[in-house]
């Protein structure tokens, strides 16, 4: 037998948890767009309108791949351009427009709200271990 310890699992910071959530929720929900901009002819004349259904699809494996990269700043950065390409999306179907809102702010809250969190109990632990020691 070993006496290995098992490793310690990574820290994940809360945005990193919340946001991966967010990008995993919103993968489906903007490949469905996709579709209903395929099914709705909402694409401009000449573009063949299956550009819709890749549009989603790209789209949704691009969030379900940033979720799992959130841990680096330029992870974080890539989700907020997605949340702008999605916003995009509304030019061609408006209703996703709610979409780009409600889920833009579950990702406003997760970024920055989570964050600002995360400072506060760094130093609700810092000011323990002062304490302490």
């Amino acid at each position: 037998m070993s006496d290995a310890q098992p490793r310690q699992p990574r820290y994940r910071t809360l945005p990193e948890k919340v946001g991966s959530i967010v990008l995993a929720f919103e993968a489906i929900v903007v490949f469905l767009a996709g579709l209903s901009i395929f099914g709705l002819k909402a694409l401009p004349d000449g573009v063949p309108q299956w550009w819709g259904i890749v549009a989603g699809a790209v789209m949704a494996v691009l969030m379900i791949l940033t979720s799992g990269l959130l841990r680096h700043r330029w992870g974080l950065a890539l989700g907020w351009v997605l949340q702008i390409i999605t916003a995009l999306g509304a030019f061609f179907v408006p209703a996703i427009l709610f979409v780009t809102l409600v889920f833009g702010g579950m990702w406003v809250y997760a970024t920055i709200g989570g964050a600002r969190i995360e400072r506060r109990i760094s130093a609700q632990r810092a000011a323990a271990a002062a304490e302490t020691d």
